[in-house]
């Protein structure tokens, strides 16, 4: 089978689970009730499942992406988004907020949360920036250690904060850093959507010089490529679209790991043709995940980062064990 029919079947297949989730829940809705005016379960519809589904999709297709992105920056398929501490700065940051929520200078309605967290996502891509370009240039390996630190740094304020907040801020704490969809609000879609996409277009642009990434730094010198340029352009691009994903439904992990991995088992290393794969793939996975969530425990709900995770820990094995003797992923 060729690639492009690869990636047009996975694109059908993806559009085709964003269209069934919302009519899955703890209840099904037909779609003939869709047409009728005032029935309870069109209004669950399209007031409810409707923005959840488009929610998950978005955010899954962002970690996805920054997963992606990631991995070629690094040339390694077991770089996740949160390699570089945005995720830790962001879950610092909504930490901040809801242990100080009371103070009126930092107190801000629903966006509090969306803007501390971003706030501490970009602390903390300053940070690894900081230490990269004091090391001298932009060396990867540099990069690498410098995210492990500050990824480490921002865990242990986060829980700091948390052992220093009551027990209800403590519990919203936990909650939030187990990744949820179900607080966001439909008006925040607009702001997921806009970063998300703007971002895939970006990395598209940019596709036949992250190939030469991939295939060695400098073979990429070689061929022209700006490296500095080039790395911190994608570094900013994942940072800030993993950042807004993570201040809107949180630290959701192990979808940048999976699905960018899946998809270049299937498709290689042509950025051009993986972008809208893992794109559309990661949304679909995530669309999945949450409708497991909303399902396993029905009417309770599981928070999506547990499904996430349970999903996650067997794969990561599952990569260890294909790994060859020399270190080899392929």
């Amino acid at each position: 089978m060729s690639a492009p029919l690869r990636i047009s079947l996975l694109i059908a297949l993806s559009l085709l689970i964003l269209a069934v989730c919302p009519f899955m829940g703890l209840t099904f809705i037909s779609p003939a009730v869709l047409t009728v005016p005032d029935h309870p379960a069109s209004e669950v519809f399209w007031s409810l499942r409707v923005p959840r589904t488009l929610a998950a999709f978005l955010a899954g297709a962002g970690l996805s992406l920054g997963g992606m992105i990631f991995q070629a920056l690094f040339r390694n398929p077991l770089a996740t988004p949160f390699t570089l501490g945005v995720s830790s700065g962001a879950s610092f940051g909504a930490s901040v907020y809801f242990w100080l929520g009371g103070i009126a200078l930092i107190k801000s309605g629903s966006l509090g949360p969306l803007f501390s967290s971003l706030l501490g996502a970009f602390l903390s891509m300053f940070l690894v920036w900081s230490i990269t370009r004091s090391r001298g240039g932009f060396q990867t390996a540099v990069m690498l250690l410098a995210g492990v630190v500050i990824n480490f740094f921002f865990s242990s304020l986060v829980l700091f904060v948390q052992y220093m907040s009551d027990a209800h801020d403590s519990l919203r704490i936990m909650h939030w850093l187990m990744g949820s969809l179900a607080n966001l609000e439909t008006a925040r879609l607009a702001e997921l959507a806009f970063v998300t996409i703007m971002g895939t277009i970006f990395v598209m642009s940019l596709a036949p010089q992250i190939d030469l990434l991939t295939a060695g730094e400098e073979l990429a010198a070689s061929r022209g490529v700006k490296l500095k340029t080039l790395k911190l352009e994608i570094f900013i691009v994942a940072s800030v679209v993993v950042g807004t994903v993570v201040s809107l439904a949180g630290p959701i992990g192990f979808v940048g790991l999976m699905v960018p991995h899946a998809c270049r088992l299937m498709l290689g290393w042509n950025h051009r043709r993986l972008t809208p794969s893992v794109f559309f793939v990661g949304g679909a996975f995530l669309s999945l995940c949450d409708l497991a969530s909303r399902m396993v425990l029905a009417p309770a709900e599981l928070p999506i980062g547990i499904v996430t995770a349970l999903l996650g820990g067997p794969f990561f094995l599952w990569i260890l064990f294909r790994t060859n003797s020399a270190g080899d992923l392929f």
